[in-house]
């Protein structure tokens, strides 16, 4: 394949909808958002309550403001405190307590203005990791009838609309990032994308959102492992792209979780007849199979880098396994997984609690062994090797990992509750 010039990518592409985004109070800022509030929790957690509730205290007690999630010094908008949010609206979903709508409300109404403008987000930089807040919007707006979340759900929406995209049709991950796939950005875009489908009757966009998923495993998936890379770069410009595939080197473990996790998340959307269901839930089972095949026999977990466990440097690592049992246990109760596949989310979840799950003297729950941070290109320049992978730091109570453990703990108890498993 020729390389594709640099300068095929025109502004004027958007042009009328830059216009449009002048034209647009969603897009402006105006009043100061309408709640800043601390929550508060018991000093002790009880060992009484469900996992899902135990982590999920323990976050409200670590950020007793919402945006504080991840570290955070002061509010943004960013893809991993909407993961913690829509983690803990289900665990409001599941338990109807108060407490845990009122917090993921307080972070809503932290970053989205009156008029609807989201706090601290620029559409035009299209990039995909921050419609993943959008999800749990559909929730609160849902129950409180708020016109401001409505109207912020559309920004994002328009987003997609006008994300760039590859030559054959797929979402690009970031402007910055021209003429890329990458596995993340599946999880990112396509569960919003097909929640707004469902929920505003538009039933054309879901072979697009299809197509978002049998793209990335058209181009990623190792014919022979069955896995999938991590990147695919249509332009082959990118250093760590191979020159012949455009596929970075290596099965980044939490690149195939996040992936794993939006096929069972969009999947909840999908219209039970529609032909690019069946195509999707085979997707899945392929991807699930080749992830079993690489589970640790010991420990039930799964490596940083899926593949080379013995390699030097290597460790079992925590959001990615999350992330997998979470996407098995709700294949299984949503039947797009064989129930074999019970056996092995339960192990993983074991091996989860047993290795890397430490419980304080006040009962808070901490993730511990949670690589923090891995990508592609950018600056100081990622290259997608093996010794790049495993030389990211690792932390305790990553987002990535612990909202991960309230989505799986919520799928485990709901199956044991109904008696699938």
């Amino acid at each position: 394949m020729k390389r594709i010039e640099k300068t095929s990518f025109r502004l004027f592409h958007f042009l009328p909808f830059l216009c449009l985004l002048l034209a647009n109070p969603a897009c402006k800022n105006s009043d100061q958002p309408t709640n800043n509030k601390a929550f508060a929790v018991p000093v002790n957690i009880s060992t009484e309550l469900p996992w899902s509730e135990r982590m999920a205290l323990s976050i409200i007690k670590r950020s007793p403001e919402a945006w504080m999630n991840d570290f955070s010094k002061e509010p943004s908008w960013n893809y991993t405190h909407g993961l913690i949010m829509l983690s803990i609206l289900r665990t409001w979903d599941a338990s109807k307590k108060a407490l845990y709508f009122d917090y993921v409300k307080s972070y809503a109404d932290t970053m989205i203005y009156p008029d609807g403008s989201i706090r601290d987000y620029q559409l035009t930089e299209f990039n995909i990791d921050h419609v993943n807040p959008g999800k749990f919007l559909f929730g609160l707006y849902e129950e409180t009838g708020q016109e401001n979340y409505k109207t912020a759900i559309s920004t994002l929406k328009h987003q997609l609309d006008w994300q760039p995209r590859t030559k054959d049709g797929g979402f690009w991950h970031k402007l910055r990032y021209p003429w890329q796939m990458w596995l993340d950005g599946l999880y990112m875009g396509a569960p919003f994308y097909a929640e707004y489908a469902m929920r505003n009757n538009e039933p054309a966009l879901f072979d697009d959102i299809a197509l978002q998923f049998t793209l990335m495993e058209q181009h990623a998936r190792d014919p022979k492992t069955g896995l999938l890379y991590h990147g695919w770069d249509q332009s082959r410009s990118q250093r760590w792209s191979d020159p012949q595939t455009g596929l970075s080197p290596n099965f980044w473990g939490r690149a195939i979780g996040w992936y794993s996790m939006a096929l069972v998340d969009a999947l909840d959307f999908f219209p039970e007849g529609h032909p690019k269901r069946d195509t999707l839930i085979a997707v899945l089972r392929r991807t699930m199979e080749a992830v079993e095949k690489v589970q640790d026999p010991g420990s039930g977990m799964w490596y940083q880098v899926l593949d080379q466990p013995g390699r030097e440097g290597n460790y079992l690592e925590s959001t990615a396994s999350c992330m997998f049992t979470y996407a098995m246990a709700k294949g299984v109760n949503n039947g797009y997984l064989d129930k074999h596949y019970k056996e092995v989310a339960e192990k993983a979840f074991a091996g989860i609690l047993e290795n890397v799950i430490r419980v304080d003297g006040s009962g808070e729950v901490h993730l511990e062994n949670c690589c923090a941070v891995a990508g592609l290109g950018g600056n100081p320049y990622r290259d997608g090797s093996y010794e790049y992978y495993v030389s990211e730091p690792i932390r305790d109570n990553d987002p990535k990992g612990i909202a991960p453990f309230i989505l799986a703990s919520l799928e485990l108890e709901k199956a044991a509750k109904s008696g699938t498993y």
